[in-house]
């Protein structure tokens, strides 16, 4: 079916569940709760989910126990967030006691896999909706048929080449937003399950992708974040020949006052052409989210990444040479099979090299289905904790010297909250560092400019300059 009459055809189907839902709450607003776990795709995901549950008469609740329906939206990256999610859904079991008519669904990248939707079948019958990432836009059809048949309901695996627009979004926020730009891995890094449960690439078309953004900076929003398991190698299968240098320069040329962001950005298909756009632009930050994951060219070619480290290296000197303010963040994978601690002082000696802004830092997780699953594994986790711990405190101490430089800086940082436990507004930088400093709500969801006067390892504070 044509994506737009898809979309239609679901919309029909919301409509139907709002009046159905309407009645079960005998004329009160049902509610929502609804979870997201792991990365921002994932969040962009939730939003998604949000508005089309809007759209069906839902309001939200932070509070699972006064929910009509309950939605937990999966991560399957690594084996611990898995677990947490077994947990919490095990939890359910009580609320579904108490309230026998809560609709319960599970959805993500979790789901993907056939032996976590066999488990969630088998260990889990009052999960009423289980789905995966491919077919999100159909969650109005599944709703229709758990709560007119009663019958549990598994959707999962099935990949349509044509992505369905025109979604409704539910954002979480009024002054950043997330906006997908394409879907699904093609690399196959040998220790990600991420291709397997996003199926593979898929690019949306560049007019969709400017439009939104332009609607986005219209309602104010001040930061765009273009999301993609790899952003690099956006344009594949589209009929126009265009690349992400290109799309990035479309949605620059929009006039506005806010920020342009992207993540995450492989380093084996980052070019020239990137690094010159983003210091020509006019909104892209001088920041890049470039995970090089391990700074061993023997790991690295284990890892199935297609660069070395001198690869990685040189792209980092090019991108500095071209912004010498640049800030760059990256992921760094301790104790990949096989991997000897002589390797892993050479993702050392790479972080000092760098000097990265921060670090997402994991011990490596085995993913069944992977490569990397069936490596021999001789390091112990004891001991993969140990280089662990090395790693962070290089990574700090790098850090630390980073901010302090910053002291007596003025920093334009985008207001997006108040600490709840010191009562400062709390913001970043254009480099993503966080800045607090004290102000009123007005300023919140604005622009602003911060002299810094104090550093504090990964957090800088200061105070409105005017």
């Amino acid at each position: 079916m044509p994506a737009a009459d898809e979309l239609q055809k679901q919309k029909l189907y919301a409509a139907d569940v709002a009046a159905i839902m309407q009645v079960r709450a005998m004329g009160t607003v049902p509610k929502a709760f609804v979870r997201t776990y792991g990365c921002q795709q994932n969040v962009a995901d939730g939003e998604k989910i949000k508005g089309m549950l809007a759209e069906m008469g839902f309001d939200f609740t932070d509070d699972e126990n006064e929910a009509d329906f309950i939605l937990f939206n999966t991560c399957a990256i690594r084996e611990h967030a898995e677990d947490r999610v077994y947990g919490n859904i095990g939890a359910l079991k009580n609320v579904k006691r108490r309230h026998p008519s809560v609709l319960i669904a599970v959805c993500g990248c979790m789901m993907e896999q056939e032996r976590v939707a066999e488990r969630i079948r088998t260990t889990f019958p009052f999960v009423n909706i289980v789905f995966g990432t491919h077919v999100i836009h159909r969650l109005p059809e599944m709703m229709y048929t758990a709560v007119t048949d009663s019958k549990r309901v598994f959707l999962r695996g099935h990949e349509s080449k044509e992505i369905v627009e025109g979604l409704p979004v539910r954002r979480d926020g009024n002054s950043r937003a997330w906006v997908t730009v394409m879907y699904g891995c093609d690399n196959f890094c040998s220790y990600c399950i991420v291709p397997y449960v996003r199926g593979r690439e898929k690019s949306r078309h560049p007019d969709a992708i400017v439009e939104e953004c332009r609607a986005l900076i219209a309602e104010g929003y001040k930061e765009i974040t273009l999301l993609g398991q790899n952003v690099n190698s956006y344009g594949k299968g589209l009929p126009e020949k265009i690349n992400f240098s290109e799309l990035l320069r479309r949605i620059d040329a929009i006039d506005g006052d806010y920020r342009l962001r992207f993540m995450t950005s492989h380093p084996k298909d980052a070019t020239r052409e990137l690094f010159d756009t983003i210091a020509e632009s006019r909104h892209i930050c001088h920041y890049i989210h470039l995970p090089c994951q391990s700074g061993n060219s023997r790991v690295l070619k284990e890892m199935n990444r297609r660069y070395d480290r001198e690869k990685y290296l040189e792209l980092i000197r090019y991108a500095k040479e071209k912004m010498p303010d640049l800030s760059i963040t990256s992921d760094i994978i301790v104790g990949f099979p096989g991997e000897t601690y002589e390797e892993f002082c050479d993702t050392l000696s790479l972080i000092r090299e760098v000097e990265f802004t921060s670090l997402f830092t994991f011990i490596f997780s085995s993913r069944p289905g992977t490569k990397a699953a069936e490596m021999d594994d001789p390091v112990s986790y004891k001991e993969k904790t140990k280089w662990f711990s090395e790693l962070l405190k290089v990574q700090e101490e790098i850090a630390a010297s980073r901010c302090a430089k910053m002291v007596g800086s003025s920093e334009r940082v985008l207001v997006e909250e108040r600490n709840e436990k010191n009562g400062l507004l709390c913001g970043r930088t254009e480099s993503s560092i966080i800045v607090e400093f004290p102000g009123g709500d007005e300023l919140i969801g604005a622009f602003c400019d911060v002299r810094i006067t104090e550093a504090r390892n990964w957090i800088l504070r200061g105070e409105k300059i005017g």
